[in-house]
């Protein structure tokens, strides 16, 4: 028998996600590769066999077992879209909100982006590092175990380096990694207020080379975790030309790229992105059917964000079904922040995306797994339970995966596996 680290074993379900190549589309959304009394083996921070009980129990001695059975085990989730690592609260604009402004009205007004980016510049790096560990916290015990992280609630240079500085501050100490996107084209502050190519100008030529210059000098390089670079393409932000300029400065510069479009209006910032080489496009809950078609003609990823909707008092959601059933590759998230979407759970996105948006249970697990982890150019290192990935994983209380979207407001989780380590729910403590 080889001896391994960790075996667990006698699974009700083991849902690896495993995906041959690239993000799962169209119908291969909804196969989990699900295997009844399943069983995984860890050896240090990674997986060396995935397969039936009986065969895994008799092939390898293990320091630690944990006995699944009546239980699923799933690949961690994976949580692409974040404005997680902030300070301040909205708790203001959130009665606003309920009196009837809406998010546009409170964002022209100077709250909004704006009003946490004044609380976050205000900020020291160990001040942003408190104010965030206890949201990792939460998410990690909901089951994201690994997340993005945007700055652009910084908008000086100064400010956007010492997000970056947190994030990577919080991605060495904390067990959730963490994949930093620079943001800096997030919102137009108040200084350069009807001067938005001033403000693109200041982002492009000297926060975006510091960020860089940053990030080449950090654990992320060593580690071959990329810096995305995002920007938010919307009325009362930067427009498509604009938009189109940010990326292509960070496309010069080599660095992957993301971009927020079609959250209130179809700018045709959705077709600017796709013709950039956006690496996934966020938001689209306007998106007609021209943009879903092109969408599913390209390789990017449609990172759907079904909190936002609710939290904002919408009910026009992303056309999820559609773009699936055309072929696009979706994948979800929370987009936690403090404005639109203070929401760090995963299961409640899925229990949302199959009510408001047709998917399936088996499809949202997918979208919050190893199209996620595409959506971070992560897809062959995590999100997914496959011999040679990151021991990265969950025993969930329930017996059936479709519990996960089921079921709402609560937290399946029991254990959480991060790099070979156990976590214990709901406390967290490390247990091995």
């Amino acid at each position: 028998m080889q001896a391994i680290d960790l075996l667990i074993h006698r699974a009700a379900q083991l849902i690896t996600c495993a995906s041959p190549a690239g993000p799962k589309r169209g119908a291969a959304l909804r196969e989990l590769g699900l295997l009844a009394d399943g069983a995984v083996a860890v050896q240090g921070s990674t997986i060396v066999a995935v397969g039936p009980s009986e065969d895994l129990r008799r092939a390898y001695a293990a320091v630690t077992e944990i006995d699944a059975h009546g239980k699923v085990v799933c690949p961690g989730f994976v949580d692409p879209h974040t404005h997680v690592v902030y300070a301040g609260h909205r708790l203001d604009e959130f009665e606003l909100r309920i009196g009837g402004a809406t998010y546009q009205e409170i964002m022209a007004a100077g709250g909004g982006i704006a009003s946490t980016a004044r609380a976050t510049a205000a900020a020291s790096v160990d001040q942003l590092v408190a104010a965030t560990r206890p949201r990792l916290d939460q998410m990690l015990r909901l089951g994201t175990t690994t997340a993005e992280a945007k700055t652009g609630y910084g908008l000086t240079t100064t400010a956007e380096l010492r997000q970056l500085e947190a994030t990577a501050l919080l991605d060495q100490s904390h067990p959730l990694d963490l994949v930093p996107t620079f943001l800096g084209a997030h919102a137009v502050p108040a200084d350069y207020a009807g001067r938005t190519e001033a403000y693109l100008d200041l982002v492009i030529n000297e926060m975006l080379p510091a960020a860089v210059a940053w990030y080449r000098q950090s654990h992320f390089a060593v580690a071959e975790v990329p810096l995305f670079v995002d920007v938010f393409c919307e009325q009362g932000a930067f427009d498509v030309a604009q938009s189109r300029r940010m990326l292509a400065a960070a496309a010069a510069l080599g660095l992957p790229l993301k971009a927020h479009v079609d959250e209130f209006t179809e700018l045709g910032g959705l077709a600017m992105a796709l013709a950039m080489g956006c690496v996934s496009v966020d938001h689209l809950d306007v998106t007609g059917a021209a943009g879903i078609a092109q969408l599913a003609a390209s390789p990017a990823i449609g990172v759907l964000i079904p909190a936002v909707t609710l939290n904002l008092g919408g009910t026009h959601y992303a056309a999820a079904r559609a773009m699936i059933d055309a072929g696009a590759a979706i994948a979800l998230t929370t987009d936690i922040n403090p404005g639109s979407a203070p929401c760090p759970s995963l299961p409640l996105v899925m229990a949302l995306a199959c009510r408001y948006q047709r998917l399936l249970p088996g499809e949202a697990l997918n979208a919050c797994t190893i199209n996620a982890a595409h959506a971070l150019g992560l897809g062959a290192r995590i999100g997914s339970i496959e011999v040679g990935k990151q021991a990265d994983l969950l025993l969930l209380d329930i017996d059936d995966y479709r519990y996960l979207a089921y079921e709402f407001g609560g937290n399946p989780v029991d254990q959480v596996i991060k790099k070979g380590v156990i976590y214990s729910h709901p406390g967290q403590e490390r247990t091995q």
